[in-house]
């Protein structure tokens, strides 16, 4: 079983991490047959799954529902869950509570938060009660009106050192690993190299300790255009819709079921 110890032995040794996003039972189970090393119930889950704008809508128990789906396919990979907006930026109890409750009714192993410096007395705090933290600097999605949309960050100098400095105020504060979603590859090599703990990017070029994608992207399910740095292995939205529209066919024209499909 992955722990995050596990994943920072990874790095040391060289070992590219390789994680996805899950959001329900049989997707658990199909990654963790496929030898994923993390599995994310990422917020993300408010735009994939549900069809909201952003993730910022995304609630405490719309994580937890499909947290709890995910936790009963996994088996293997670290469950990693996200702390959705307004879980854990306002008060430190309710930040408490909020993440215990992802670890205690939702099976995580750990909680992903997002932001720099700020946050780093939170991951502090969670590591008292015992609950692995991981970070998240870059595009942080739920800070997408501040950002002013979905951008690359990072590309000036000032900006750069700010997500150095939060990734070591992160890293100190004793975050098991980073993601580095939407940043130049050379800043995400400088940050990678400096820190002993992984990285993990999405966005972030081939030097980070890891890479992760939203599964439905990776496998072609999702629609819209394919973002820059999504590669899609699989195109199962055309297979899905014709598949569909053959069986509707066959029923309109009494051809379903066939003697070979009753009873």
């Amino acid at each position: 079983m992955i722990t995050p110890q596990t994943l920072i032995e990874m790095k040391k040794k060289g070992e590219k991490i390789a994680a996805l996003t899950a959001y329900d039972f049989p997707t658990a189970q199909i990654l963790s047959e496929s030898g994923a090393d993390v599995l994310l119930v990422g917020d993300s889950l408010g735009m994939v799954k549900l069809g909201y704008s952003s993730t910022i809508s995304v609630t405490m128990d719309q994580m937890l529902h499909h947290l709890l789906a995910v936790s009963r396919g996994i088996s293997g990979p670290l469950l990693v869950a996200d702390m959705p907006y307004l879980s854990y930026e306002i008060d430190l109890k309710e930040a408490l509570v909020n993440a215990g409750r992802l670890v205690k009714e939702g099976g995580a192993q750990a909680v992903k938060i997002e932001g720099g410096g700020f946050v780093a007395d939170i991951a502090r705090e969670l590591l008292k009660i015992h609950i692995p933290v991981m970070g998240h600097l870059g595009l942080t999605p739920q800070s997408v009106n501040r950002l002013g949309g979905y951008k690359v960050q990072g590309r000036d100098s000032k900006s750069a050192k700010k997500i150095l400095d939060d990734a070591k105020a992160l890293e100190k504060a004793g975050v098991f690993a980073l993601v580095l979603e939407c940043v130049p590859a050379d800043l995400a090599r400088k940050v990678t190299s400096q820190l002993q703990i992984p990285t993990i990017g999405i966005g972030a070029g081939i030097h980070c300790d890891g890479q992760i994608l939203v599964s439905d992207d990776l496998w072609g399910i999702s629609r819209g255009p394919d973002l820059k740095f999504v590669k899609r292995y699989a195109r199962l939205r055309e297979t899905m819709i014709s598949s569909s529209r053959a069986y509707m066919q066959e029923v309109r024209k009494g051809k379903f079921p066939g003697a070979e499909h009753s009873f």
